[in-house]
């Protein structure tokens, strides 16, 4: 699932193509809006609420769409070829008369009042990239839990919006912590919070992300799809599990000498 920096660049994009200008054509392809065209409304702004995309529309309704782990918005100059998927992968065409943005692979897609965004999106804790960032919210609702593991916390939405597998693991790595620390041992948990929000600040504009500050090839990650290479900082083999709430188990990775287990 892309992280919290990829959707917010995504939609950065959607906005400055899309924003102000009227759609010329609207196409829904699920079932429940097949019938709902929007042509001749305007866009009034395309933002991100952590891992959501929301479409902001003048007639007073919202486009609400997620990626999960498929899903992607393409953007062409009008009367160019398609590409990102085969026909029957696209889920939602919004054009206008400069581009057309095509959502490919879109597992949500769905319209709601904008006045009830909430219903949507309410959930969710402060976004690392949003307005409404504030840590120390986002602290009271990790310390809520504190026999939770960090690494299941800072995946939880709920808590602060934004971070996934890629960000957990190397923000785990830069503080030192195993994956499976309780909340209540973490030392410095606002530290730990607002070093998430600079990673992803960092790396927003960027295609390739990195949290070593180097882009070149195999070496923008300490820890992160590495398992069995040698950290970047002892040479101890990095290692690999899944774990989290049944069904809900993400995979995590880890230097067991920089990042010992709790206990």
């Amino acid at each position: 699932m892309p992280e919290g920096d990829t959707v917010w660049r995504s939609c950065r994009r959607l906005d400055e193509a899309l924003a102000g200008r009227v759609l010329t054509r609207c196409e829904l392809r699920v079932p429940q809006l097949a019938t709902t065209d929007l042509t001749g409304v305007e866009v009034l702004a395309v933002v991100s609420r952590g891992k959501h995309q929301l479409f902001r529309f003048g007639n007073g309704w919202t486009l609400h769409t997620h990626f999960r782990m498929e899903g992607t918005w393409r953007i062409f100059p009008s009367g160019r070829p398609w590409s990102g998927g085969q026909e029957f992968q696209i889920r939602a065409v919004l054009a206008t008369a400069e581009h057309d943005a095509v959502g490919y692979r879109l597992p949500v897609v769905e319209l709601v009042p904008t006045a009830e965004e909430d219903g949507v999106v309410g959930h969710l804790g402060p976004d690392l990239l949003g307005p409404d960032w504030d840590v120390d919210e986002a602290l009271r609702r990790v310390q809520a839990q504190p026999d939770r593991s960090i690494g299941e916390a800072l995946l939880d939405q709920r808590n602060l919006a934004g971070i996934g597998t890629l960000y957990r693991a190397e923000l785990l790595f830069l503080q030192g912590l195993h994956p499976r620390t309780p909340v209540r041992e973490v030392r410095n948990l606002r530290r730990v919070l607002q070093r998430g929000q600079l990673l992803l600040q960092a790396n927003r504009w960027r295609t390739e992300q990195s949290t070593t500050g180097d882009l070149r090839p195999g070496r923008s990650r300490y820890v992160f799809e590495r398992p069995g290479q040698p950290c970047r900082r002892c040479r101890t083999p990095i290692l690999t599990e899944e774990f989290g709430p049944r069904g809900q188990e993400r995979r995590s990775y880890w230097c067991p000498r920089c990042q010992p287990a709790p206990g």
